[in-house]
């Protein structure tokens, strides 16, 4: 790595640090009140519970709405705080990219198979190693199988290939889904974009700092009715790094 690679990379991490912190700090500010609002909601609730008044039932079907709510800013900001902190927890050690995915197809096999999605893999065997955070590749491999099983409702197939570059190994995810229109993969890997109702627009983006945090890249292409092809290109490494 060149003394500019480095001193860019150093800068980086100093701005996802600076990022991290932050978010952990605004964690702080709202979890403690939001929690006392769910504590003091659900107390009102279990008041309300045994009574037969109307006017009381109406309530307790408002404080269950406002629950609902307060669960969904908790849930939104755990997935905030797991962007902020995706690059700031990357410990990398080198890995056979063929032998991690195969891993983690046998793991997904037995969900997909229940949603009636044929996995494919076709996995090179002759791969230099590259360096992963297991935990943290994981997550993001994890985002996208999920996002590709909620493509194909009605089932069909998820294919994994791995195999050689210029640029290092490449990892493609490819599923025979809805396929993703022009103008969203145009903003889909934007800090809270989103297409689905509730949606925290932060999974994909979430994908994109954890590659980049491994000194990769990641593509997509896509059709509608046809499926989509995510392409991930990662860094290789001597085998001894």
């Amino acid at each position: 790595m060149s003394d500019r690679d480095q001193a860019t990379n150093q800068m980086l991490e100093m701005r996802y640090r600076e990022i991290a912190e932050l978010a952990g700090g605004l964690a702080h500010e709202i979890r403690n009140p939001l929690s006392t609002i769910s504590l003091n909601l659900g107390v009102l609730r279990e008041e309300l519970s045994d009574s037969d008044n109307p006017r009381d039932r109406r309530m307790q079907q408002r404080l269950t709405t406002i629950q609902g709510e307060c669960d969904r800013l908790q849930t939104f900001l755990n997935t905030f705080l797991q962007f902020a902190n995706s690059a700031m927890e990357i410990h990398r050690e080198p890995h056979d990219l063929s032998d991690y995915v195969r891993e983690l197809i046998d793991f997904l096999k037995p969900d997909f198979a229940a949603s009636q999605i044929e996995i494919s893999p076709h996995l090179a065997t002759d791969l230099p190693q590259t360096l992963l955070d297991p935990a943290q590749f994981r997550r993001a491999l994890l985002n996208l199988t999920r996002n590709a099983q909620q493509a194909m409702p009605e089932g069909g197939t998820l294919e994994f290939q791995t195999y050689r570059s210029e640029e290092g190994v490449v990892l493609e995810i490819i599923d025979t889904g809805n396929g993703i229109p022009q103008h969203v993969q145009e903003k889909m890997f934007d800090v809270f974009y989103s297409t689905r109702p509730g949606g925290s627009g932060l999974g994909l983006p979430t994908v994109r700092k954890i590659i980049e945090a491994h000194g990769g890249s990641i593509q997509c292409a896509s059709e509608v009715g046809k499926g989509t092809r995510f392409r991930i290109t990662l860094p290789a490494c001597d085998p001894q790094t």
